[in-house]
């Protein structure tokens, strides 16, 4: 595996301004979100309003990660991505969220999730995952993929690609009538071929209206995640495996997850929605 030394963090740059005729989010300024209490199934509506959030995430995402480069900041590329959905009308659902300072999530090598744009500078070698979401027209779109900076070592590219094919996997065992655990079972059973932990406390969340809505996707095999999936519900995926354990530390920023191993991690995510034959991706450029 590559030599790189670990992460320290950086500085934060200012909180990023969002136009006053942009809508927000309701927790936007508030220490949490209201709990949600609205259906996991979807209308016609609502799934077409998340199409839009989410090919404008998918977008935004795709506009950062053409920014990678040894040398580039991750506060550089959280403001690619900012700029690109404040241009769309939509609002960066993370920004906000909880008092979370940026507008996407840039985690690198060792860190599994929810790391924070700042004065860090990327590395040749280096693997980062983008998450970001987008908020309009009252739903949100939530998407991340890892990017390869400069040139990576075998070890972390094949990463990598087994994470997007995990995700891809599980989006294919997507079928109404079937328990949401069916997801988990097929990335963990796809990630032991090849030795590699599956993040357990972290999972995929149903989506719409609300940022979160208290539906829960283990990319484990859960006993407990024995809710039957139907059409209209929507979700998102978002394996997160590692190359040693799946136990993690969480550092003071209280967002900030690393491997406690410090073994490097990758992670794929799209928003779905259940249809009478499958699923399909709301999140596509």
């Amino acid at each position: 595996m590559s030599g790189q030394s670990l992460l320290v963090p950086g500085e934060l740059s200012p909180t990023r301004s969002v136009p006053g005729n942009i809508r927000r989010p309701e927790y936007v300024g508030k220490p949490a979100p209201t709990p949600y209490t609205g259906p996991e199934i979807q209308d016609s509506d609502t799934i077409e309003r998340m199409r839009i959030a989410g090919r404008i995430a998918a977008q935004a995402m795709e506009e950062a990660a053409k920014h990678i480069s040894p040398g580039v900041t991750t506060d550089e590329l959280d403001r690619v991505a900012h700029d690109f959905m404040i241009d769309h009308g939509a609002y960066p659902s993370t920004l906000g969220y909880r008092g979370y300072p940026k507008s996407l999530c840039s985690s690198v090598n060792e860190v599994i999730c929810h790391g924070i744009p700042d004065s860090t500078v990327l590395r040749d070698g280096d693997i980062v995952n983008l998450d970001v979401t987008a908020y309009i027209n009252g739903v949100h779109g939530d998407n991340n993929a890892t990017y390869l900076c400069g040139d990576v070592d075998d070890e972390s590219r094949l990463l990598v690609e087994r994470t997007r094919e995990s995700l891809a996997r599980a989006i294919k065992a997507v079928r109404p009538g079937r328990q949401i655990n069916v997801i988990g079972r097929v990335i963990e059973s796809y990630a032991k071929r090849f030795g590699y932990g599956v993040v357990r406390d972290f999972t995929g969340h149903g989506i719409n209206a609300s940022f979160h809505s208290g539906l829960i996707i283990p990319h484990y095999d859960s006993p407990h995640a024995t809710t039957v999936m139907q059409p209209g519900m929507t979700f998102t995926i978002e394996p997160m495996l590692t190359l040693g354990t799946h136990e993690y530390d969480m550092w003071e920023d209280g967002w900030t997850v690393v491997t406690k191993d410090r073994k490097r991690t990758a992670q794929f995510e799209h928003t779905l929605v259940v249809t009478e034959t499958g699923a399909e991706i709301l999140t596509l450029p």
